[in-house]
Formats: structure tokens, sequence, C-alpha cells
């Protein structure tokens, strides 16, 4: 049996960092990293069999839990029919429908491969639609790493965005616009400034790439307006909060229609599978209908279709939603206590199936909020939680997920061992 440790050496002679995705690494908690072997469930098991139970599920996707019995069915009985045919299937036809259904902004949607391809392609498509270049982001959203998302914001209020990755030229820079999330009044005087220039905003409505955090009603109910006001397309970056937070996603939940949506990881339920989609009149430019080109070798890949399928069908479940974000309130209301207790300063906040830990005072509502919270605490925590056989996220920066198979036996164990690490801290 290799160690965890052996393992991380092997891999960083053949792999950058030692990972194929950098939080992976540990970097930012310090450590080695857990090389799983197996899951099933509410867990998974390491190399060396030690169980954890598991709060990132794959990063959203597994939100009937690991392994679900009538998921792994579904994959199995498409197996033996053929791994990828790079032609259509009636399945793809099947799930198009399924989204449009549940999502009604979807008009039309293209099956992609991955997060990052579902946005990049709606930010091509939306620069096709409006024959205009500039795009607006939010620091601390995270939409994949295509080179016009990997911008933070620049010196002023209003300037152009910077790169925050190397090999990011700065004419591909200088046409995102890098916004405060939340921030109305900012919002407002950028479309004031240019926003004939404005071809999209992309946003995360419950964004989990800087930690959980809520979009404010307020916010993305200007976003709609200006948008509209100024011919603008509104994306919403729905990749993780997607059927995460409500059967119909964010939009569902405050009751805002983008123009666009994107995608991923619970509509694969585990396998590689992500879309785009929206309104008619825009889906329509795509190829072969339109000027806009996008393609993809293994989109609406047979496999992964079959796993998002049945993972779609049972979320539809009475009751389901329900179940997840009792279970979701329960593990945050259980550590803000445990905290409490031991007097020390935390907060939480959860979202349907999502939530965030902060150690700070107050919710953060923005990427700066975020940033003052106490990480070297976090770290502390996060590694006496590991130690107990706890998964959160690596990262200060990252949400937290909560699958239908987090029954009370695993949220009560998780606060349990919560209250000890809270203790220990404080002591």
């Amino acid at each position: 049996m290799s160690s965890n440790q052996a393992l991380f050496e092997r891999a960083q002679r053949t792999i950058p960092g030692g990972v194929n995705s950098p939080v992976r690494a540990f970097r930012s908690v310090g450590g080695t990293p857990r090389f799983v072997k197996r899951a099933q469930g509410a867990y998974f098991w390491d190399a060396e069999d030690k169980r954890y139970i598991d709060y990132i599920g794959s990063w959203g996707p597994m939100i009937v839990g690991h392994v679900h019995p009538e998921v792994l069915e579904a994959v199995q009985g498409v197996l033996a029919d053929g791994f990828s045919f790079g032609a259509p299937t009636e399945a793809e036809i099947e799930i198009a429908e399924e989204i449009c259904k549940l999502v009604p902004s979807i008009e039309k949607v293209r099956l992609v491969s991955s997060g990052t391809e579902a946005t990049m392609s709606a930010l091509r498509l939306a620069r096709g639609f409006t024959q205009r270049n500039r795009i607006v982001k939010f620091e601390g959203c995270y939409h994949g790493h295509a080179d016009s998302l990997l911008v933070k914001a620049g010196s002023g209020l209003l300037t152009f965005g910077n790169p925050t990755s190397a090999g990011v030229p700065a004419d591909i820079a200088k046409h995102t616009t890098v916004l405060e999330y939340n921030n109305t009044q900012a919002l407002e005087e950028a479309f004031a400034a240019f926003g004939d220039e404005i071809a999209a905003v992309i946003v995360e409505p419950v964004a989990g790439n800087m930690n959980l955090v809520r979009g404010n009603p307020e916010f993305l109910q200007a976003l709609r307006r200006l948008c509209t006001h100024h011919g603008a397309v509104l994306i919403f970056d729905e990749v993780m909060c997607g059927f995460r937070v409500a059967l119909g996603g964010a939009q569902a939940m405050y009751g805002i229609a983008p123009d666009l949506t994107c995608l991923g990881k619970v509509i694969g339920g585990g396998m590689p599978a992500a879309a785009f989609g929206g309104r008619r009149d825009i889906m329509s430019l795509l190829a072969p209908e339109g000027a806009v080109y996008q393609a993809g070798t293994l989109s609406g890949n047979p496999v992964a279709v079959a796993a998002g399928l049945k993972t779609l069908e049972l979320i539809q479940a009475p009751g389901f939603y329900d179940r997840l974000a009792a279970s979701t309130a329960r593990l945050t209301n259980g550590l803000t206590a445990a905290a409490s207790d031991a007097s020390v300063p935390f907060c939480a906040d959860a979202v349907g199936g999502m939530f965030g830990l902060y150690f700070t005072e107050q919710i953060p509502a923005s990427f700066a909020d975020v940033s003052r919270s106490d990480i070297a605490r976090f770290n502390v925590f996060f590694h006496q939680m590991l130690d107990a056989g706890v998964y959160f996220a690596p990262s200060a920066y990252e949400a937290g997920f909560v699958s239908s198979a987090h029954d009370d036996a695993v949220i009560d164990a998780t606060i349990e061992a919560a209250r000890g690490a809270f203790a220990a801290r404080a002591a």
C-alpha cells in the first residue's frame, strides 16, 4: 500500500505540482494531499485506507452521493454500446430537453465537456451577437481558465483588468473590466462610462470560488436591468450553483432570467459534462446555424449524458431539495454553535446544498470581505478536521458541498469533530 506522501513525491516527477488541478496540491493549507482510492455515499478513502467524510463531492457534482446505485446502473447500461461516437445520439436530445424544461430561460442548449469550455464559448457567442468586445466580470468569481477570464481588478474603479496568469496577453486582458461583487454603484458607473461597448456581463449569482458568497438581490436585479437597457448579454455562470442551490438554479431562486446560462458539474453526475444555453435568437448564431464557431469531439459523450440524465431525474424526487437544504443548515448551524461555545470568531452560510465557513464575525459579501477572515486559523482548523476524518475544501476561498447521502449521523459526527477542533484552538 502506497502512502499519500510517497504518491505525491512520485506524482511531482511527471505532473506539474503533482496534481492536475492546482487547489488539490494543498499549497494554501500546507501538508500532503490525500490521494483518493475509492468513494461511497458521503465518504471517500485515501491511499492509506483512511476514511473521510467528504464535503467537496468532486467540487459539487456528487449531489446524490458517490457511486449512487441508480447512477452506476445508468452508466453501466450504456458502456457496452460504446464509449464515444463523435456522432449524435438520442440521449443528447433527452438531456437537452430536460435542461430546457428545468431552466426556462434556456430555449436552446449546446453540450460541452467542461465549465471552462462553457464559459469561453458563451462569451464568444455574446461577442458575436452584440458585435462588441468588452466583457465585465467580478473579483472573486471564477469562470474557468480562458485567457479573458483570468483577469483581476485594475488599480482604479473603472480601469482595465490586469492578467492574473502568465501567458495572458495584455491585449486580451484590456477587453475585460473587473468590478467588485455585490457593488451596485460600481456597476452603474461602469455602464454609464462604457455601456455601449459591453458585449456581456458574466457573474456567479451564488459565488463558490471565493468561498460561498451570495449575490445580493438588488445587485443581480441591477445587472438584469442594465444589460437589457444597454443591449449587453447577461450570462449567469451556474456551473457550480446550477441544480445545487435550487432545482432551477440560482436564477429560479432569485427570479431573474439571464440571456445565457453556463452549467456543469451536477448535469454530468460526476462525469466530464457541461453546457451553455439561453435565448433562441442568441443560440441560433452558433455553428452550424450561424457564424459563431464552437465544436467538441467529446461533447454529448454518451457515458456522461447517462450519468447526468439519471442525476437530474433523482434530484426531482419530491422533497429532495428541502431535505438537502435542511442537512446543509444542520451542518452550518452546528458548526456555528460549536465555535460560539469555544468563543472562536466564526460564522457560516448555506444555500441549498452549498455552504461556506468563515473565520470572521460577519458573513462576507465580496472577495475583499473573505480576504479579511482569519486564513491562518482556517488552515489550522482544516488540518484538525482532516486528522479527525473530515475533508473540507483545502482552501479558505472555496465553498463546500453536502449530498443527499450526508444523513443526520454524518452531519452530527462532523459537528462533534469540529467541537474538538474549536476547543483545542481556543485552549
